[in-house]
């Protein structure tokens, strides 16, 4: 088959553009897919010389390097942008990548706040030419792919409860500098929410459950941090959120209770995303604490049993893996940017479950997280 070529450009050359990169250049593990990205131009606010040559060393294909986005966005050889900036700047670059004509594969949450989100909605609305993911990889884990499977061919039954978790303990050591995550001005009020929220409160949003209300309590641990001379001063973003919400399933309209954790602050956890659903006829949970294991228990009557089934290398999007093999981290970016560029290519999603997270689903989380915010302040449940 024909094999297309997609040329991008990186916004914010950090931690999220490498692994962007890093995506591009193991595309020849991915087995049909009949385009493929190339990364002709690269912007960073700083142009400090071992960020650049990251780049320009292992990708040769870079001919434009720059500060200025508009320099990026103005050239004719990009088609499309992935975009990595710090949460303030999302309204203005998402939608200014948008009204230059390019497909737009940006990081959450999608802009800083609800009104900024709704900038960015507006802008797509304008563009509908451009092609729109929003990066959030870990629903591409092969028992979380499996698990939404069987949201869809209904096999829990009725819903009873549903769990999720996003923990770290990066924040744990009280010496560790402020950075821009810790700052309202730049992360914004959302604090965690924005950071962490959108990789597990978007899993509702793709089964197609609906939010009623939310009541959320938000924690400020350690409340000042040095920068980076060593001066004390305010952190005022928030550290931890736990949120308990309400949610319809359309399909039959029973409401069941949603506990949602997440923190930056909690000892023993270095990264653990993890899912559990209850139901009727079945339940499953899954942690990436054994990222290999997918528990799952089927109800028929009598005796209860939780059952664990190994998952091998079971993706939506083909690769040169054998199935035994384990996946990781940088699997699920992979098949995230696969699924963005699937779309871009065919004009279509391969399938609900493995489609590139949305601008929608975005949406959801942003007026779950601002419900959530008001539930904190006035300490009662917020409607959404």
């Amino acid at each position: 088959m024909e094999m297309k070529t997609l040329r991008f450009g990186i916004i914010g050359c950090g931690m999220m553009g490498r692994e962007f990169a890093g995506a591009v250049a193991r595309w020849c593990h991915l087995t049909d897919m009949n385009i493929h990205p190339e990364i002709v131009a690269i912007c960073n606010r700083s142009l400090t010389p071992p960020r650049i040559d990251w780049f320009k060393g292992n990708f040769d294909s870079i001919k434009q390097v720059t500060s200025d986005y508009k320099e990026l966005l103005a050239n004719e050889d990009v088609d499309a942008v992935y975009i990595a900036v710090p949460h303030n700047v999302h309204a203005e670059i998402y939608c200014a990548a948008l009204d230059a004509g390019k497909h737009l594969l940006g990081e959450k949450p999608f802009g800083i706040d609800l009104s900024a989100n709704e900038e960015i909605l507006k802008s797509i609305k304008a563009n509908p030419n451009c092609y729109i993911g929003c990066a959030s990889q870990y629903i591409y884990y092969p028992a979380v792919q499996r698990i939404f499977k069987m949201i869809e061919a209904g096999d829990f039954g009725q819903i009873i409860e549903l769990e999720s978790a996003f923990l770290h303990c990066s924040d744990l050591d009280p010496n560790k500098p402020v950075n821009w995550k810790r700052t309202i001005e730049v992360n914004g009020e959302y604090g965690v929410m924005g950071d962490l929220g959108p990789h597990v409160a978007m899993v509702p949003f793709r089964a197609g459950w609906i939010v009623e209300n939310v009541s959320a309590i938000c924690s400020n641990i350690i409340g000042q941090r040095p920068d980076s001379t060593g001066e004390t001063v305010p952190c005022k973003t928030w550290d931890n959120v736990t949120m308990l919400a309400e949610v319809k399933d359309p399909r039959d309209n029973a409401v069941f209770p949603w506990s949602l954790r997440l923190a930056r602050i909690m000892p023993g956890e270095m990264n653990t995303w993890s899912l559990k659903i209850c139901g009727t006829k079945a339940s499953a949970k899954f942690s990436l604490k054994n990222p290999r294991l997918l528990q799952r228990l089927q109800y028929t009557g009598g005796e209860q049993a939780w059952e664990n089934i190994d998952m091998g290398y079971d993706v939506p999007y083909k690769t040169n893996a054998g199935k035994i093999f384990e996946f990781g981290e940088s699997d699920a970016f992979l098949q995230m940017v696969a699924a963005f560029m699937y779309e871009v290519s065919n004009e279509k999603i391969l399938s609900n479950t493995a489609k590139c997270p949305t601008a929608e689903e975005m949406h959801g989380c942003h007026k779950l997280f601002t419900a959530a915010l008001k539930s904190n302040k006035i300490s009662d449940t917020v409607k959404l």
